[in-house]
């Protein structure tokens, strides 16, 4: 009897190591980062000729700061292989006045009156990421991103309204880092980007993320958004700079 006793434990000791083994890896993620967010510039003209004015839209509406959010998911569908959605819109609209006439969008602007501005900036991305380094101190990411992006740039005083709306899609490179720092402690990098002769579009974050639990994590840091576009009818680049805390969840 005590012989069957001490089998059967075993036996369901070894199902229990069996199981927790066997038990997958979280493969779906979810992210959601706020904060605050400065201009640094945000200079524009539309059309980008001699028929637009290049103003700074940044010393009509103020530096900041103003909300912004992003909404990121992510699906491990193999090992050492992501897909990573993520959804970042920013607008802001504010009241200010010209320091010179301004010729934007086939609409004049007169200096010193009450305009108000309006900037819209959402982006769309897919990345395909991969594994290449999973080290005791580091682990590297790297990967594709296709990016769309929904912009609109609108001036008003009074009656007279101008504006331009802008979708187009980017190709950029992508890049994530993890610096375990302790038990619960990490430093998190996160890189998309990409130049050309026509604009480019540059987008890195560092921050500071903590382990409340398994699947629930904090982090806290900055990120940096630098670029735009330069053809023959826009014209138009921006510097803004992101506080940001985010709270994600592995399942």
């Amino acid at each position: 009897m005590a012989s069957n006793v001490r089998w059967l434990g075993l036996a369901t000791s070894l199902l229990a190591a069996g199981a927790a083994a066997q038990e997958p890896d979280p493969r779906f993620s979810i992210e959601l980062e706020g904060g605050g967010v400065w201009q640094s510039r945000n200079k524009v003209q539309i059309p980008n000729d001699a028929t637009g004015t290049r103003f700074d839209l940044a010393e009509l509406t103020g530096s900041g700061p103003y909300a912004a959010g992003r909404l990121t998911f992510t699906y491990a569908f193999r090992p050492r292989h992501e897909l990573r959605l993520v959804y970042a819109p920013f607008s802001l609209e504010e009241t200010g006045t010209l320091p010179q006439p301004v010729a934007f969008a086939g609409g004049s602007f007169a200096p010193g009156q009450p305009t108000t501005a309006s900037y819209r900036f959402d982006s769309y991305r897919l990345t395909y990421r991969y594994l290449f380094h999973d080290g005791p101190d580091w682990r590297w990411q790297v990967g594709f991103t296709a990016k769309i992006r929904d912009a609109e740039v609108e001036l008003r005083q009074g009656a007279n309204v101008a504006r331009d709306s802008n979708v187009g899609f980017v190709p950029l490179l992508h890049l994530h880092g993890e610096r375990r720092l302790a038990e619960r402690w990490r430093l998190i990098l996160d890189f998309d980007g990409l130049a050309a002769p026509q604009g480019r579009a540059l987008d890195f974050a560092a921050k500071a993320g903590y382990a409340l639990t398994p699947q629930w994590t904090l982090a806290a840091g900055y990120r940096v958004l630098e670029g735009g576009v330069d053809n023959d009818s826009v014209y138009n680049f921006a510097w803004l700079n992101y506080a940001v805390l985010s709270a994600g969840y592995r399942f």
